[in-house]
């Protein structure tokens, strides 16, 4: 679990005066205690059972990685540089569901402009560009799961 997103959960925590939080993400499960009103929250993180894993990776987890991962080995390198996703989550290409997506292929980006959302524990993260060029391909469909550092788009030079 990204460690900006704990240290939020945390302080989320101490401002609101609850007891306790629990968040389950995939594999990884954490729970934020309170244990006085003088003392900072206290964090567990572990990983969910074995059952439960095994559980969900026939329904969901197959297919998208192998219709993802031929795409991204063999692509990136003739069709441009690889935007990948910084984090676990849903992808989008639009803002909200009627409007329109952020980039389309053949369309001119810059460093820094957003590029999709990803979902991730009910919190909209925008995704940026890290390279300038033209969009060369679109590698997710918008509101499927993403994993850490699967590519998104190819972005090749201007």
């Amino acid at each position: 679990m990204d460690l900006r997103k704990l240290k939020k959960l945390i302080d989320l925590v101490q401002e609101s005066g609850i007891a306790e939080l629990e968040i389950t993400e995939g594999e990884e499960k954490v729970r934020i205690n309170r244990v006085g009103s003088g003392a900072s929250a206290g964090v567990v993180m572990a990983q969910a059972p074995t059952i439960m894993h095994q559980a969900h990776v026939p329904q969901h987890t197959p297919a998208p990685v192998e219709q993802h991962a031929p795409a991204a080995s063999a692509a990136p390198a003739s069709e441009g540089t690889p935007v990948k996703s910084p984090m676990v989550g849903t992808f989008y290409r639009a803002p909200s569901p009627g409007a329109a997506a952020f980039v389309e292929v053949g369309q001119t980006v810059t460093v820094g402009q957003t590029l999709c959302i990803i979902e991730a524990m009910k919190l909209m993260n925008e995704i940026e560009s890290d390279v300038a060029g033209v969009i060369t391909k679109i590698l997710v469909e918008s509101g499927q799961p993403v994993e850490y550092g699967e590519p998104l788009f190819l972005v090749s030079p201007n």
